[in-house]
């Protein structure tokens, strides 16, 4: 039946390489034409404190905070979201998360799908200084 598609996060591959964490795009692997979707989790210390954000010309993100606690900076706000809480992040706020606590946290990303990601979004250079 092709009404529906099963996948298992061990499908994706994980794209942070040698990166402490995991980060799984299933939205290949689901074959959606609307939705992106992609689990990331993360260990302590791991995120864009210390460097990078980005922004999205056209994607809004709403990302779910599944268990752990996470900071996430927002243009020039840095707010605290524990599991169980959901952000929507309009296009055009830079953004990044960070793990400061010792255990991992997992989060659900899920925004609308455009053809190329890399047209989408913006790098934003120095947007994290570390402490």
């Amino acid at each position: 039946m092709s009404d529906y598609t099963i996948s298992r996060l061990a499908d994706a591959p994980d794209v942070l390489g040698d990166y402490p964490g995991e980060m799984r795009m299933l939205t290949g692997h689901l074959g959606t034409s609307q939705v992106a979707f992609t689990y990331r989790r993360m260990p302590q210390h791991t995120g864009g404190k210390g460097g990078y954000g980005h922004r999205h010309k056209t994607q809004e993100e709403v990302y779910y905070v599944m268990s752990g606690k996470l900071q996430f900076k927002l243009e020039d706000d840095v707010v605290e979201l524990e599991g169980g809480t959901v952000i929507r992040i309009a296009p055009g706020v830079a953004r990044s998360v960070w793990n400061d606590e010792p255990e991992d946290a997992e989060l659900v990303i899920c925004s609308v799908r455009v053809d190329d990601v890399r047209e989408d979004a913006e790098m934003v250079e120095n947007f994290w200084p570390a402490d």
